[in-house]
């Protein structure tokens, strides 16, 4: 994991990953600010709407969200955020989430503040054993 300020422009937030291996893995992959403004992080200047992207080595989107509670797979990102130990997202929050199967390869992680916010972000990337 990684917190820092994300700005605007060339100030993005951008860790990255490197999955070896000859096998898919399954990340769980992060972007939170608002729930770190709560109790009992209660981290000040936090970034109100992170947007997480995740692109390949070639500089493609593979993914990306917006709102975490708007993820297709919601079910399954939920129950391996529990599984993995993840501390809770507050319910309607605007923390972004992705449960990616990444092949082996280098990833970089995006992230930004929708509408060119900026502020305080933490970005997180769990190995999901055994997959969602």
């Amino acid at each position: 994991s990684t917190c820092g300020f994300v700005g605007t422009g060339s100030a993005l937030m951008i860790p990255g990953v490197v999955s070896i291996g000859s096998k898919p893995k399954t990340l769980l992959i992060r972007a939170v600010g608002p729930t770190l403004a709560d109790a009992p992080y209660s981290v000040p200047g936090v970034l109100a709407d992170p947007f997480l992207r995740v692109m390949d080595k070639q500089g493609n989107e593979v993914m990306s969200n917006d709102d975490w509670g708007t993820a297709p797979n919601l079910t399954a990102l939920r129950a391996v955020m529990s599984r993995v130990g993840a501390f809770p997202l507050d319910e309607g929050s605007k923390d972004a989430a992705i449960l990616a199967v990444l092949q082996p390869g280098l990833y970089t992680f995006l992230v930004t503040g929708k509408n060119n916010t900026t502020g305080v972000a933490l970005v997180e990337v769990y190995e999901v054993p055994d997959g969602p």
